[in-house]
């Protein structure tokens, strides 16, 4: 039984949905199963019309094209497949975009790989991009970049890749639909006593060996990625759901309480978060702040140009730098949302002001108070 406590999908804010291969592709015709494409594009804009962004990571670029190009049911070497990704991609973008355009949604295509999501400033970018896309009202589909990616910097499933985005994007819920209804204490399909298991509070070493192998077909996860991304997630203060996606409507049926199990997120996920950006990094460049900037942050404000009195350091958008108070004291660290030269010329004025001053509107401030942490 869930409780008050337990995550809903009805309450979500933002939400990463995972589907995966075995679940979007008929093998026998090595197409999408357009009925419940269809079911699922419903539920995305109903999600939609309550209120809830939605990023889709979506497998099937590989499955889709295998046919098309003749590839045998076999595992593909590693050229083979990113030449079926090449052919596949351009299908599961033309599947999604069809299909959530006859619901009134746009959908946009990113493709990714592990360094988009590990090295900062890339980071930032697909950060930015995804932001500007949910912002205007788009449904982006992501996928790895099989096409460019190499075997040993690859995900290799999209279960971690979806677990990464949630992460990037601050989503509050990822769920990982699959072809079972959740966790069990041992695999069901070997075990008649293994027992569902509703709700996970922490991802602990009895929890991790939980995980078995993966299953047959197309899909390239199983159980023990999905426990992985359940570390990436719950670690960034993200709810996760592992669901049953064969269903026709899987996320309305999950929204109305379908049984699933849900991962809680963790409690000393942001400290973390902050305790990376005041000591893992070495500063490139000090910005001092008036004392009405001073007064804003220390009331959980985001730091706006506007109250900036200079700029030092010869820094790009996304390094640390240090805030600094007239006397020069060190106030603070944060991610700049711009680069050096850009903060000198924005500094001391108003939101309003930007594009006549760069050339372009960018972020209202300087420093988000996520990317924030006072000393």
């Amino acid at each position: 039984m869930t409780d008050a406590a337990t995550p809903s999908l009805a309450q979500a804010r933002r939400v990463v949905i995972k589907i995966g291969s075995a679940l979007l592709v008929d093998p026998e015709l090595a197409a999408p199963r357009e009925a419940w494409l269809a079911s699922v594009a419903d539920d995305i804009a109903a999600l939609r019309a309550s209120g809830t962004e939605v990023v889709l990571v979506s497998s099937g670029a590989i499955a889709l094209a295998r046919h098309a190009l003749g590839m045998p049911q076999r595992a593909l070497r590693l050229e083979e497949k990113q030449a079926a990704a090449a052919v596949g991609q351009i299908r599961l973008a033309q599947a999604w975009s069809s299909v959530l355009s006859e619901r009134g949604v746009t959908a946009a295509q990113l493709l990714l790989t592990p360094d988009d999501t590990e090295d900062r400033r890339r980071y930032l970018n697909a950060r930015a991009t995804l932001d500007t896309l949910l912002g205007l009202g788009c449904v982006p589909v992501i996928n790895e970049n099989d096409t460019v990616a190499t075997a040993e910097i690859r995900f290799g499933d999209n279960d971690r890749l979806a677990a990464r985005v949630a992460q990037m994007i601050d989503a509050d819920q990822l769920i990982l639909l699959s072809d079972i209804d959740g966790l069990y204490t041992a695999d069901p399909r070997n075990d008649p006593d293994a027992q569902h298991i509703p709700v996970v509070g922490a991802m602990t070493a009895e929890i991790d060996a939980m995980g078995g192998a993966p299953p047959p077909g197309y899909s390239s996860g199983g159980m023990r990625t999905k426990l992985v991304a359940a570390h990436i997630a719950t670690d960034s203060g993200c709810a996760m759901a592992i669901a049953l996606g064969k269903r026709p409507h899987p996320l309305a049926a999950l929204r109305d309480g379908a049984r699933c199990t849900w991962f809680l997120p963790g409690t000393d996920s942001r400290s973390a978060r902050k305790r990376w950006i005041a000591g893992g990094l070495t500063p490139m460049g000090d910005i001092t702040i008036d004392d009405g900037a001073i007064r804003a942050l220390v009331q959980g404000g985001s730091l706006l140009p506007a109250g900036v009195i200079s700029v030092a350091g010869d820094f790009s958008r996304g390094d640390l730098v240090r805030v600094v108070s007239k006397a020069g004291d060190e106030l603070g660290r944060g991610l700049c949302a711009y680069s050096g030269e850009e903060a000198r010329r924005i500094a001391g004025r108003r939101s309003e002001e930007f594009e006549s001053v760069l050339g372009w509107q960018g972020h209202d401030e300087l420093i988000h108070r996520d990317n924030l942490v006072l000393l």
